[in-house]
């Protein structure tokens, strides 16, 4: 009885959502559409972070998306204007002379300057080479090297003898730096030995001599050779002299009643002792009135213009041995005297080399053979000593 009460009622209760349904529909509303959930309607579906930290970062996620797009930009860097010289001309390196090659008989010798570029950079003599042979190396360089011809290269052709060798720089590096100021050097140098040389002398050609001339070399002469004050004017009191001095020499030949005599300075040779013959020797003047200090070793040395005939003033420029330590130096000297009347000659001048060979009363062109041979003398010239 009661489960037929209880349908009753469940079907009491749809009778009247179909009456209210009915008069829902009766009043003109329409039955509510589903939903459309397609792609084109897109849906929000965000998921809220669980913990914190996620909450912070999503929170930042949502503000960088939700952040406008920065238009703004740093300005361009300006462009400096350079103010350049209005007149500039590159200064190219000059070629410095800075060797000097001497050609002897046995050696060569190859003078080299400390400064060998020419730009106040000081080179090593470690390390600089000539032909196949170095230098000899001392702890304080000395400019002049030789080299020795078994180091060279040699060459024969039809008039001469050819000895070639190349002189080498390879510069070290600075310090203990990897840096080097100087670049490398390759010098080519050839010393050329003519094969033919004439052994008799030209056809001879009388020349007249006056009476007077004959007459002085009958008569005794008295030479002198004298170390002077700066000024000429006084005999020096003291023989002591210091590197880069100049020693002022004075030779003369005493008048009397002589006719006028010029004199002249054939030979002269320092030594350690008063022998000619030792050895170390120096033949500062050769070969009848030479003087070839200037051309073997570039010194200001050189004999001053005349003035007069009995008196020849020479400036030598002081030196001392290599590796001789006494200080004590003997020059001896040749001199000879002429008539003043007598032409200057190859066997009787007075010469000595600045940028060229002068002679001291002028007659220049009687020094060209000083550097080859100006012959054999007449009258034997008296040596004398400082």
């Amino acid at each position: 009885m009661m489960m037929v009460a209880n349908v009753l009622v469940m079907m009491l209760f749809a009778t009247q959502l179909l009456f209210l349904a009915g008069s829902w529909l009766a009043s003109g509303a329409q039955w509510p559409q589903e939903p459309d959930l397609s792609y084109n309607s897109p849906v929000d579906l965000r998921v809220q972070p669980a913990d914190q930290n996620d909450q912070q970062q999503f929170k930042q996620k949502l503000a960088v998306e939700q952040r406008p797009e920065l238009t703004w930009r740093y300005p361009e860097q300006p462009v400096e204007q350079r103010n350049l010289a209005p007149e500039f001309t590159l200064r190219q390196p000059v070629v410095p002379e800075t060797v000097r090659v001497e050609c002897g008989e046995q050696v060569v010798q190859v003078l080299v300057q400390k400064d060998l570029m020419g730009i106040g950079q000081l080179i090593l003599g470690s390390d600089i080479l000539l032909g196949n042979c170095p230098p000899p190396v001392r702890s304080c360089w000395t400019p002049r090297s030789s080299i020795l011809f078994s180091c060279v290269w040699f060459q024969m052709t039809e008039d001469a003898f050819i000895y070639q060798f190349t002189l080498l720089y390879t510069p070290s590096a600075v310090g203990g730096s990897p840096i080097v100021r100087t670049q490398d050097v390759s010098i080519s140098i050839e010393c050329h030995y003519p094969r033919n040389q004439d052994v008799s002398s030209s056809a001879m050609k009388p020349t007249w001599v006056p009476f007077i001339a004959a007459e002085a070399s009958e008569e005794s002469l008295h030479f002198s050779l004298k170390l002077m004050t700066d000024d000429w004017q006084f005999e020096r009191p003291s023989a002591q002299y210091f590197l880069g001095d100049q020693l002022n020499i004075e030779a003369s030949v005493a008048q009397f009643h002589h006719v006028p005599l010029r004199v002249f300075v054939d030979h002269c040779v320092a030594t350690l002792i008063p022998n000619t013959n030792t050895v170390p020797r120096y033949a500062f003047l050769d070969n009848f009135g030479c003087l070839m200090d200037g051309v073997l070793t570039g010194s200001s040395s050189h004999i001053l213009p005349r003035r007069q005939d009995d008196k020849l003033r020479i400036q030598l420029e002081a030196f001392r041995f290599q590796q001789e330590s006494s200080g004590v130096i003997y020059i001896t000297c040749s001199l000879r005297a002429t008539t003043a009347v007598e032409p200057v000659s190859a066997t009787s001048k007075a010469c000595s080399f600045s940028d060229s060979w002068r002679e001291a009363g002028g007659f220049h062109n009687q020094c060209s053979c000083c550097e080859t041979s100006c012959g054999s003398g007449g009258a034997m010239a008296q040596p004398l000593g400082m």
